[in-house]
Protein backbone atom coordinates (compact mmCIF):
# COMPACT_ATOMS: atom_id res chain seq x y z
CA UNK A 1 0.00 0.00 0.00
CA UNK A 2 3.54 2.58 0.25
CA UNK A 3 1.57 4.04 3.54
CA UNK A 4 5.25 4.24 4.66
CA UNK A 5 6.66 5.28 1.21
CA UNK A 6 6.87 9.10 2.22
CA UNK A 7 6.33 9.01 6.27
CA UNK A 8 9.84 10.09 7.90
CA UNK A 9 10.84 8.37 11.03
CA UNK A 10 8.62 10.48 14.10
CA UNK A 11 5.98 9.27 11.71
CA UNK A 12 6.45 6.46 11.37
CA UNK A 13 6.87 5.92 15.08
CA UNK A 14 3.41 7.64 15.69
CA UNK A 15 2.45 4.87 13.73
CA UNK A 16 3.64 2.12 15.90
CA UNK A 17 2.50 3.80 18.76
CA UNK A 18 -1.01 3.58 17.29
CA UNK A 19 -0.09 0.30 16.18
CA UNK A 20 0.92 -1.18 19.61
CA UNK A 21 -1.87 0.57 21.51
CA UNK A 22 -4.62 -0.62 19.55
CA UNK A 23 -3.37 -3.89 19.35
CA UNK A 24 -2.98 -4.10 23.49
CA UNK A 25 -6.68 -3.01 23.30
CA UNK A 26 -7.83 -5.32 20.89
CA UNK A 27 -6.67 -7.97 22.96
CA UNK A 28 -7.98 -7.42 25.62
CA UNK A 29 -11.55 -6.34 24.02
CA UNK A 30 -11.23 -10.13 22.39
CA UNK A 31 -10.75 -11.61 26.56
CA UNK A 32 -13.35 -9.35 27.28
CA UNK A 33 -15.56 -11.03 24.39
CA UNK A 34 -14.97 -14.29 24.99
CA UNK A 35 -14.99 -14.17 29.25
CA UNK A 36 -18.15 -11.91 29.39
CA UNK A 37 -20.27 -14.21 27.41
CA UNK A 38 -18.69 -17.40 29.37
CA UNK A 39 -19.65 -16.58 32.54
CA UNK A 40 -23.20 -14.85 31.50
CA UNK A 41 -25.60 -15.17 34.46
CA UNK A 42 -22.92 -16.28 37.01
CA UNK A 43 -20.97 -13.63 37.72
CA UNK A 44 -21.43 -12.13 41.22
CA UNK A 45 -20.59 -8.39 39.02
CA UNK A 46 -24.20 -6.67 38.84
CA UNK A 47 -26.22 -9.35 39.72
CA UNK A 48 -25.63 -11.41 37.16
CA UNK A 49 -28.24 -9.46 35.25
CA UNK A 50 -25.56 -8.37 31.99
CA UNK A 51 -26.84 -10.79 28.95
CA UNK A 52 -26.89 -11.16 25.43
CA UNK A 53 -24.36 -10.78 22.89
CA UNK A 54 -20.87 -8.85 24.40
CA UNK A 55 -21.79 -5.95 21.91
CA UNK A 56 -24.21 -4.92 24.07
CA UNK A 57 -23.37 -5.46 27.52
CA UNK A 58 -21.79 -2.11 27.76
CA UNK A 59 -25.24 -0.66 27.49
CA UNK A 60 -26.62 -2.76 30.49
CA UNK A 61 -23.69 -1.37 32.79
CA UNK A 62 -25.59 0.35 35.71
CA UNK A 63 -26.02 3.82 35.95
CA UNK A 64 -22.53 5.76 37.39
CA UNK A 65 -20.56 2.66 36.23
CA UNK A 66 -19.89 4.33 32.74
CA UNK A 67 -18.59 7.28 33.75
CA UNK A 68 -16.21 5.36 36.96
CA UNK A 69 -15.28 3.77 33.76
CA UNK A 70 -14.05 6.70 31.44
CA UNK A 71 -12.55 8.29 34.10
CA UNK A 72 -10.40 5.15 34.79
CA UNK A 73 -9.66 4.79 31.15
CA UNK A 74 -8.83 8.77 30.96
CA UNK A 75 -6.54 8.82 33.75
CA UNK A 76 -4.53 6.23 32.19
CA UNK A 77 -3.83 7.60 28.63
CA UNK A 78 -3.44 11.04 29.94
CA UNK A 79 -0.53 9.20 32.00
CA UNK A 80 0.96 7.89 28.70
CA UNK A 81 0.47 10.77 27.33
CA UNK A 82 2.66 12.16 29.84
CA UNK A 83 5.40 9.74 29.35
CA UNK A 84 5.55 9.39 25.39
CA UNK A 85 4.20 13.00 24.66
CA UNK A 86 6.37 15.98 24.29
CA UNK A 87 4.20 19.08 25.61
CA UNK A 88 1.83 20.94 23.15
CA UNK A 89 3.18 24.02 24.07
CA UNK A 90 6.89 22.79 23.37
CA UNK A 91 5.80 21.58 19.68
CA UNK A 92 5.42 23.53 16.62
CA UNK A 93 2.08 24.02 15.30
CA UNK A 94 2.70 21.99 12.11
CA UNK A 95 3.97 18.63 13.91
CA UNK A 96 0.94 17.54 16.49
CA UNK A 97 1.05 14.49 18.44
CA UNK A 98 5.13 14.84 18.86
CA UNK A 99 6.72 11.74 20.63
CA UNK A 100 9.60 11.95 22.68
CA UNK A 101 13.00 11.37 20.95
CA UNK A 102 13.50 8.65 23.89
CA UNK A 103 10.31 7.28 24.28
CA UNK A 104 9.73 3.83 22.58
CA UNK A 105 6.23 3.21 21.08
CA UNK A 106 4.40 1.60 24.09
CA UNK A 107 7.10 1.12 26.61
CA UNK A 108 4.97 3.06 29.64
CA UNK A 109 8.14 1.88 31.83
CA UNK A 110 4.41 -0.55 33.42
CA UNK A 111 6.07 -4.00 33.97
CA UNK A 112 4.56 -5.16 37.39
CA UNK A 113 5.60 -8.93 36.93
CA UNK A 114 8.96 -8.39 35.55
CA UNK A 115 8.36 -10.07 32.03
CA UNK A 116 10.44 -7.32 30.23
CA UNK A 117 13.52 -8.97 28.61
CA UNK A 118 17.25 -7.32 29.43
CA UNK A 119 18.55 -8.63 26.48
CA UNK A 120 18.24 -6.39 23.44
CA UNK A 121 17.27 -9.49 21.20
CA UNK A 122 14.84 -11.05 23.20
CA UNK A 123 13.42 -7.54 23.83
CA UNK A 124 12.72 -7.01 19.85
CA UNK A 125 11.18 -10.96 20.04
CA UNK A 126 8.88 -10.19 22.47
CA UNK A 127 7.78 -6.81 21.20
CA UNK A 128 7.84 -8.59 17.27
CA UNK A 129 5.09 -11.06 18.99
CA UNK A 130 2.99 -8.38 20.52
CA UNK A 131 2.64 -6.79 17.24
CA UNK A 132 1.81 -9.88 15.17
CA UNK A 133 -0.50 -10.70 18.21
CA UNK A 134 -2.10 -6.92 18.37
CA UNK A 135 -2.99 -7.36 14.72
CA UNK A 136 -4.22 -10.72 14.67
CA UNK A 137 -6.80 -9.69 18.11
CA UNK A 138 -7.45 -6.22 15.64
CA UNK A 139 -8.75 -8.96 12.95
CA UNK A 140 -10.33 -11.34 15.14
CA UNK A 141 -12.44 -8.19 17.60
CA UNK A 142 -13.34 -7.13 13.65
CA UNK A 143 -15.05 -9.93 13.50
CA UNK A 144 -16.44 -10.81 16.42
CA UNK A 145 -18.24 -7.34 16.26
CA UNK A 146 -19.11 -7.77 12.52
CA UNK A 147 -20.57 -11.23 13.59
CA UNK A 148 -22.37 -10.40 16.61
CA UNK A 149 -24.38 -7.56 14.53
CA UNK A 150 -25.64 -9.23 12.13
CA UNK A 151 -27.17 -12.25 13.68
CA UNK A 152 -27.42 -11.00 17.44
CA UNK A 153 -25.75 -14.23 18.83
CA UNK A 154 -23.09 -14.05 21.07
CA UNK A 155 -19.96 -15.74 19.33
CA UNK A 156 -19.60 -18.69 22.12
CA UNK A 157 -23.35 -19.23 21.16
CA UNK A 158 -21.81 -20.48 17.28
CA UNK A 159 -19.64 -22.67 18.87
CA UNK A 160 -22.61 -25.05 20.46
CA UNK A 161 -25.36 -24.86 17.61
Amino acid sequence: LGLAAKADEKTLKRYREAEVTHGRVAMLAVVGFLVGEAVEGSSFLFDAQISGPAITHFAQVPDGWDALIVTFIGAAEAQRAQIGWVDPADVAYDQPGLLRDRYYPGDINFDPLGLKPENPEDLNLMLTKELQNGRLAMLAAAGFLAQEAVDGKGILEHFSS
